[in-house]
């Protein structure tokens, strides 16, 4: 959407764990006990946790599940350094550590076991798009912090969330079914249900499949254009979809698995609500927006893979294929905006953003070593993406009502077709220099070539083909952690690591003045950080510390040059960091931990003072100073097969920066300031055998803490007749659910 939008503002404008943790235990699963090992797959092998020289979060399913977790919002509090920057569910940006300046490029990767999803270049919305999958039936979430280009390349400069999906199992018949009901204050009620089957088709091959359905009742109510209310929680949307996989073992030494992944997000409104633009307050003193007309976000998962593993004796060969779609349609309302503009009638906005991404990776790894550990491989992906946007205006009426206009021309009509194309080869080893002495490094070379084509008709941006637009990039990453073993219980750390995120073209026309950028840079990240990681003999204590320092060169932005909607490229920022995970299981069935993250993150350098407004000593948007998480679990046996927990966590954060937006920063001084917030979740639970009642309730305080800011919208004397208003995406108000599960 940022294409078309801009473009009139320049026109009619003017890893494995045992035990879940933050690193180490950030939320430990019940059924762990004291004292077992943990171990990881952060660097594509299996290693103990202590022998990862960089910081990993792990979040189980067990805890996903004990907590009612269902996307991102809900598992924010179980890792330091995340943020989730959103307002509508399916259209969230991931942030780790503070690497975020807005944009439309992704600085964090999602992987699905061992497929990237999502585009890697910033002519789809990838940033603003992340897969956001239903968590049932998930083995664990892991969160790679830091700069992960070495083993997993593109747009991965702040980190890495992969979703690690339960493999089918040979060994036994495994059935679970779940169903839930939630009340949020002030919305609708909401419901969801999901199962799941494992079925063994002999001693070396094995099905499973699962499926989930949520529907979830809207909070927000529509105000129409003269602050009565017109219909009620208009926000509410349904997930549906559902994985399968099977899996053939034929022998000890080979693996194959094939596995498909399906997921609709179905979003009715908007759920941005609009705000004094001074405070940040909702206007009317609710949550409301002015729905004009009927609006929606719909979403599309579509994720293929085939893995096959070999073991070789001396080495593994592992080879991953994959074919991916994510598909948006969305409708905005923009009559607040441009109404008046356009003589009077309603306004409103249709996109289609469609990205298609072919991937295949092939590696050979070591199976140990007592002095070299390592591991060489290629990469290769071939993106298809597309971006249509129509302006179109309907007959003014019944807010909520859409009757079209039926015009002899179009407003403003954008279709913009993109190529990305990435080989990559990548290596990495662990030397052993002694028993209590190793360094890992690695290093990755990529090559990626883009091309677009734009077409674009209408009295607003004109009729015009341009074609053929290229760029490619050539870079190299790599990493070096030396690290002190302290016998088997702790160890010491550096690492410094670089990551990158490709640049592409600009599509615009060939006359544009001089000075519009026909092309974007990559923008890369160098991260320096120093750690420390120890628990006690019998693992009753732990705790995980990490200072970094991150240089961040050639930021990428979104901005508008003479009048055209484009990438650019800034001078850079900086973020200095520090986060604690400390844990402690003081007795049998007690777990509490705490999670401590303060980052000092901002640009180290001006943008252009029209194009983007920020300059050096800018707060980066959407970064806390300090984001505090603590969480307390207890679970105890009440008799027989019957056994209680209680738990509760917090999650405070400091005041942070809103979107860079030049409009508002010239109205008011500053870019938006978000204030800080609070969110205590509390939960408990009954287990009875196969069968288990959980209950929580979310965000109890409702905090009303905003997750999001839009551009400013509207002016004096438009029909709401208030003096402006900005979106801002909101904290879901205080929620009371309960889910049942059964399995057998």
């Amino acid at each position: 959407m940022r294409h078309l939008k801009k473009a009139l503002t320049g026109t009619a404008l003017a890893m494995v764990m045992t035990l879940p943790t933050a690193a180490w235990a950030q939320d430990v699963d019940p059924g762990v006990g004291v004292g077992e090992e943990i171990v990881v797959t952060a660097q594509k092998r299996t290693q103990t946790l202590i022998d990862v020289a960089q910081s990993v979060s792990v979040v189980s399913g067990a805890t996903l599940e004990q907590q009612g977790a269902t996307n991102f919002s809900d598992y924010l509090k179980n890792v330091p350094s995340l943020q989730l920057v959103q307002g509508t569910p399916g259209q969230g940006r991931l942030v780790l550590r503070g690497v975020n300046t807005g944009g439309v490029a992704s600085t964090v990767a999602v992987y699905v076991d061992e497929t990237p999803f999502g585009s890697s270049t910033g002519l789809a919305n990838g940033a603003e798009l992340a897969g956001d999958f239903d968590s049932f039936d998930i083995a664990r979430i892991e969160v790679l912090r830091g700069p992960q280009g070495t083993l997993y390349g593109a747009s991965s400069l702040g980190g890495l969330l992969k979703f690690v999906t339960n493999e089918p199992s040979t060994t036994a018949f495994e059935g679970k079914v779940l169903g839930g009901v939630e009340f949020t204050d002030g919305g609708d009620m909401s419901y969801r249900g999901a199962a799941m089957v494992n079925v063994p088709l002999g001693e070396t091959l094995a099905f499973r499949a699962s499926g989930s359905y949520r529907k979830q009742g809207g909070f927000i109510d529509s105000i129409g254009a003269a602050g009565s209310n017109i219909r009620s929680n208009t926000n509410d949307f349904e997930s549906y979809g559902g994985r399968a996989s099977l899996l053939w073992k034929p022998d000890a030494n080979l693996s194959v698995r094939l596995s498909a992944l399906i997921q609709n997000l179905y979003v009715d409104g908007s759920s941005f609500v609009e705000a004094d633009p001074a405070t940040l307050k909702p206007l009317y003193g609710g949550l409301t927006q002015s729905e004009y007309l009927p609006q929606f976000s719909n979403v599309k998962y579509r994720l293929y893979n085939g893995t096959i593993d070999y073991d070789f004796g001396p080495a593994t060969l592992t080879s991953a294929t994959s074919y991916g779609q994510q598909l948006q349609s969305f409708r905005a309302d923009f009559t607040a905006n441009l109404s008046a503009a356009l003589g009077g009638p309603y306004v409103y906005f249709d996109q289609l953003t469609e990205n298609r991404k072919w991937t295949q990776e092939l590696r050979l790894a070591s199976n140990g070593g007592d002095f070299i550990e390592w591991l060489i491989g290629g990469y290769y992906t071939r993106e298809k993406a597309r971006i249509f946007q129509n302006l179109k205006t309907a007959v003014p009426g019944t807010p909520g009502k859409l009757t079209p206009i039926d015009l002899p021309f179009d407003y403003a009509v954008y279709n913009l077709a993109s190529r990305y194309e990435e080989i990559a080869g990548f290596a990495n080893a662990t030397l052993h220099l002694s028993p209590w002495f190793d360094v890992d490094f690695g290093g990755r070379y990529s090559h990626n070539s883009q091309r677009g084509d734009q077409v674009t008709d209408g009295v607003l941006l004109g009729a015009s083909t341009i074609g053929n637009i290229r760029s490619s990039d050539d870079v190299f990453t790599w990493s070096v952690a030396p690290k002190v073993k302290f016998g088997k219980q702790a160890s010491l750390y550096a690492r410094v690591a670089k990551g990158y995120r490709p640049g592409g073209p600009n599509v615009i026309p060939a006359g544009a003045p001089p000075g519009t950028p026909t092309t974007f840079q990559p923008d890369t990240v160098t991260s320096y950080e120093i750690g420390f990681k120890g628990d006690t003999a019998d693992r009753r204590a732990s705790i995980e510390a990490a200072l970094y320092h991150i240089d961040w060169n050639k930021v990428q932005l979104a901005a508008v040059v003479n009048g055209f909607g484009v990438n650019a490229n800034g001078e850079g920022a900086e973020v200095d960091g520090a986060e604690v995970t400390a844990t402690l299981r003081p007795t049998a069935g007690l777990v509490m931990s705490l999670n401590f993250a303060l980052n000092d993150a901002k640009l180290s350098g001006d943008t252009d003072p029209l194009v983007v407004g920020a300059v050096k000593g800018d707060p980066l948007p959407f970064t806390p100073k300090y984001a505090v998480s603590v969480n307390a679990d207890y679970q105890w046996e009440l008799g027989g097969e019957v056994t209680a927990s209680l738990g509760g966590s917090i999650r405070s954060l400091s005041r942070q920066s809103g979107n860079y937006d030049p409009t508002y920063l010239a109205a008011y001084g500053h870019f938006p300031k978000v204030r800080a917030y609070e969110v205590i979740d509390l939960r408990a639970g009954l287990a009875f055998g196969n069968y288990a009642i959980n209950a929580y309730v979310n965000n109890l305080g409702d905090s009303g803490g905003i997750t999001a800011t839009q551009t400013l919208l509207g002016v004096a004397g438009l029909p709401r007749n208030v003096d402006g208003a900005i979106g801002t995406g909101v904290v879901r108000p205080r929620t009371i659910g309960i889910n049942l599960t059964a399995g057998f």
